[in-house]
């Protein structure tokens, strides 16, 4: 039989946008029943609507659009510039690196605590010792151990600042793209709106504010996890293992997730029937990705301790070694120097002794305590961490029993925000700056299923929002009021949100009817909140505190923050029992051939 002369003609990326199902970018005109942007951000994109254009260029144009606001971001003051004693987290972050390519690796979780001692996990540590080489190379005062604390340097703020930018490139934005292609594929979302959706999400104020601002390495950690989660979509558990480790590598915020993450794969190797190799693979792929992280810090120990070389005169041995059996505590264990890195490592990275919560974090803690509704003071540092834990326990147990339960992609994004909404408002230590961990797969809603809708751009808009307003007082601090001001407001009217429009709750919804509209009850409590978050506002600019009451307005910030952000963990919970589709009694349905 004869091979046919005609092949069908490939479809082009126009009639690919026509064909998928649109996620809310594109409404319907009342009058002329025309097709229209839904929002500013869509208009933005039009003109390569319908048309051959190259996702390429696209790409691109979203990368540059995005890389200029936070270079420009940059440009304004960081946390602690120019205030001794201690300066800021910028100044940790450089310490760290000039501790890293100055100290033998034995040293580093054990040098001089007392200034910015290094408390991250060692692939943070690999991360700065990569940074103070090349940076040693351009200018080797801006490292010079002892002899550059505090340095606010024009270069070296240059050189900072681009090292967030390369690391962000290299790891969070490939992820970011790789993870909304992921979601447009399982949803039938066609490539157009994934760029408008892509563009939201990289264009987030909070991330920017803090990474770019504050001088942070969030997006590291964050662009692990989302080529963890891209990669559960794609159903590759084995490499989504290894990203989630190398995202706790780099902090151990990204434990918030850890339990959501253990409850779909562990759900994955039991329903609908037990895969007992599967699970024995996750399991040994995530050991070897832990054992390989610590490698390094193990060998530079050996190396160490082959050459004789004693800890630091300050140090002492790490609490928990005392609760080893002797033979493994004992100095003379060949393993005691292994053993004591690894003790001292933990204990530098879960600071249980520093109390419940820091500073003012619109969490339930902080809310209780500072607005005088119950003072916890009056509790042990153990009770509190107990308290805490169970609370936390209490807060995460339903998404994760919903994963494990029902372990479908769709409901991937919505539980694991739930469950770092559990851990931000419940958790021990929680800073302000976490809020960015909740945020991150709540925001990856707007490139799924109706994602641009009102009915979850409305709830997404929201949390966003209001997270950088909870964000203020700590921004106000580094001095970037008018960096908050700028980012926040263009990605509300990019996005048609308040307090630059209400399109999202009195728009029209033609097109995709009446099940696109928010509930009169989230558009009462969403405009209730924005209300006060602007009301917050003006009274904090133009209104002294009370004597004796500086916190005051700080106070107010937590409670609005709190409150909403626990109707966040609500409707997230709620996303997530109908993604499950447990109450129409369907457990294991599959939605990819490889699941």
């Amino acid at each position: 039989m004869s091979t046919p002369s005609h092949r069908p003609r490939k479809k082009s990326r126009a009639s690919e946008v026509h064909a998928a199902t649109s996620n809310g970018s594109i409404m319907l005109d009342a009058t002329s029943s025309r097709e229209r942007p839904a929002f500013p951000l869509a208009a933005f994109f039009w003109p390569t609507k319908g048309v051959p254009t190259s996702s390429w260029v696209i790409l691109s144009s979203i990368l540059m659009l995005t890389g200029l606001f936070r270079w420009t971001t940059g440009f304004w003051p960081y946390s602690g510039r120019a205030r001794p004693p201690m300066h800021g987290d910028f100044e940790a972050q450089r310490h760290w690196m000039e501790l890293t390519i100055h100290l033998p690796m034995s040293h580093w979780y054990f040098h001089d605590l007392e200034w910015w001692g290094l408390d991250y996990p060692p692939l943070t540590a690999y991360h700065s010792w990569i940074c103070g080489q090349i940076g040693s190379l351009l200018n080797p005062d801006w490292f010079a151990l002892y002899l550059n604390r505090g340095n606010d340097g024009h270069g070296l703020k240059v050189f900072m600042r681009a090292t967030v930018i390369i690391s962000e490139y290299l790891i969070y934005t490939p992820a970011a793209v790789i993870c909304v292609r992921q979601l447009g594929r399982m949803h039938n979302i066609n490539p157009w709106e994934s760029s408008i959706a892509l563009t939201a999400l990289l264009m987030q104020p909070s991330t920017i504010l803090i990474d770019h601002g504050h001088f942070q390495y969030n997006t590291v950690m964050l662009g692990f996890t989302l080529a963890s989660i891209a990669s559960l979509y794609a159903g590759r558990r084995l490499w989504s293992c290894v990203f989630f480790v190398c995202a706790l590598g780099f902090k151990q915020m990204a434990l918030f997730y850890a339990p959501a993450i253990a409850a779909y794969l562990a759900g994955s190797c039991v329903f609908p029937r037990l895969n007992s190799p599967r699970l024995v693979g996750i399991a040994i792929i995530t050991l070897a990705s832990f054992a390989l992280l610590s490698l390094p810090l193990l060998l530079g120990t050996a190396f160490d301790t082959y050459r004789s070389l004693p800890l630091p005169a300050t140090a002492t041995p790490p609490p928990l070694l005392a609760s080893l059996p002797a033979v493994l505590s004992s100095e003379k264990s060949i393993l005691y120097p292994y053993i004591t890195q690894l003790l001292q490592a933990v204990h530098r990275i879960f600071p249980f002794a520093r109390g419940l919560f820091e500073d003012k974090v619109a969490n339930i803690w902080c809310f209780v305590h500072s607005t005088g509704v119950h003072k916890l003071s009056a509790y042990s540092a153990s009770t509190l961490s107990r308290a805490s834990l169970l609370l936390t326990l209490a807060s995460i147990t339903p998404p994760c029993a919903l994963l494990f339960l029902a372990p479908r992609p769709q409901v991937l994004a919505s539980a694991l925000a739930t469950t770092a909404w559990g851990f931000f408002l419940c958790g021990f230590q929680v800073h302000e700056k976490n809020v960015l961990l909740p945020l991150l797969p709540m925001t990856l809603l707007l490139a799924g299923k109706d994602g641009m809708k009102p009915s979850v751009r409305g709830w997404v808009g929201y949390a966003n929002v209001l997270a950088a307003s909870t964000l203020f007082p700590l921004l106000k601090r580094d001095e970037l009021r008018i960096p908050y001001f700028v980012l926040t407001g263009l990605w509300s009217w990019l996005l048609a949100l308040p307090p630059t429009s209400l399109t999202v709750y009195f728009g029209s919804t033609a097109r995709s009817g009446e099940e696109a509209e928010l509930h009169w009850t989230s558009k009462v409590l969403h405009l209730g909140t924005y209300a006060a978050m602007i009301g917050w506002h003006v009274v904090e600019a133009f209104v002294e505190t009370p004597e004796g009451k500086p916190d005051l307005w700080v106070v107010a910030n937590v409670s609005i923050g709190a409150a909403g952000f626990g109707v966040c963990y609500l409707w997230c919970l709620w996303q997530s029992v109908v993604a499950s589709r447990l109450l129409e009694g369907g457990r294991w349905e599959t939605a990819k051939k490889k699941q």
